[in-house]
């Protein structure tokens, strides 16, 4: 984690903005480079639990905290603001849409990001709420300072997505939040592999755990055909971990939804494990977390347990899970998606 962004790269171009200052950090960053800076005080409220463990690991004096959105707390006295621009615009409007209905008047706000991501977007974004100005283009980022004038309001009810999933006989209501996987509509992995686990109910029973369970459909699903299992559900994204809170409370589901970073929080063995793992951080392709639940998984699984994940037909999982597990099957294909079970 010390090898810093590019966007971080950006910032530290001009550290002298920030000494002494009262900061806030947020938003999708993804190195420990805030934590270096010569301010007063540093706050840092993160998103992403692997990224605030990660944080936490390395200062454990520094005010960090991991949750859908800050607290009271980490407002308090602030007067500068470090916004890292996520890959997703509405995740970014959703975030700065709370910042800036808690932040003091007066106070210095930089906006950073990868262009690739959509970053100049803010500038049309908060042009009617202040002045907005881009001080900085360098290695493919740009960095901006705002003085808000006007508050934006913020209410979080608004910002839910509702849509119904209809599978076989049953309706269930999903809801989400910007920057949670399958935001709009259930993905097409993820239906594939529920439409799978229909025609093999036998194998939801006992203890289910549900890793980057995103918005909670797969728990939700599996909780439905067998009301009888213990079900964990578990992600690194806070947004994740708060939509799938609701989803479950609203289909009268009961379940432990912890975050963890694949297996880092995760306590006992399961009789199955599910899974629709990603393979992006941020904008990188990136396997380790798909790579660390095939490879400890049956370090997580009972005698006779069993993991089933859907992926993207071209990635590398087979030769993985044929090198962990005794026997693999693809229990479903198209031609964009394979799901396996591995015992």
């Amino acid at each position: 984690m010390s090898v810093l962004t590019p966007s971080s790269q950006v910032l530290q171009r001009h550290e002298a903005l920030f000494s002494g200052k009262h900061l806030l950090v947020a938003g999708d960053l993804h190195d420990d480079y805030v934590l270096q800076l010569n301010t007063a005080d540093t706050k840092v409220h993160c998103s992403q639990f692997h990224i605030y463990s990660n944080l936490q690991a390395r200062c454990k004096k520094s005010h960090i905290e991991f949750g859908l959105l800050p607290t009271e707390s980490c407002y308090e006295n602030r007067d500068t603001l470090i916004y890292y621009w996520p890959k997703n615009k509405l995740e970014a409007q959703f975030q700065l849409a709370c910042l800036l209905n808690n932040l003091a008047k007066g106070c210095d706000i930089f906006i950073i990001g990868e262009n690739t991501t959509g970053v100049r977007s803010a500038e049309k974004l908060l042009s009617e709420f202040g002045s907005i100005q881009k001080i900085d283009t360098a290695r493919r980022c740009s960095l901006y300072h705002f003085h808000a004038e006007s508050r934006l309001a913020f209410e979080l009810d608004e910002w839910w997505s509702q849509y119904d999933l209809q599978l076989d006989d049953m309706t269930l209501l999903v809801s989400t939040l910007p920057g949670v996987f399958s935001y709009k509509t259930l993905d097409a992995g993820s239906d594939l592999l529920l439409n799978a686990l229909a025609q093999q109910t036998d194998l939801i029973k006992g203890r289910v755990l549900d890793i980057g369970c995103g918005c909670g459909v797969l728990s939700l699903f599996a909780a439905k055909i067998n009301p009888a299992i213990e079900l964990i559900s578990t992600d690194v994204s806070a947004p994740a971990l708060f939509a799938t809170s609701k989803n479950l409370k609203d289909n009268l589901i009961n379940a432990d939804v912890i975050a963890s970073d694949v297996f880092s929080n995760v306590e006992g063995r399961f009789d199955l494990i599910i899974s629709n793992p990603p393979f992006h951080d941020g904008k990188e392709t990136n396997y380790n977390a798909a790579e660390t639940l095939i490879r400890e998984s049956k370090n997580h699984l009972k005698i006779n347990g069993k993991l089933c994940i859907v992926a993207n037909s071209f990635l590398p999982y087979p030769k993985l899970l044929a090198e962990q597990f005794k026997h693999v099957d693809v229990i479903a294909h198209t031609t964009k998606f394979k799901v396996y079970l591995a015992s």
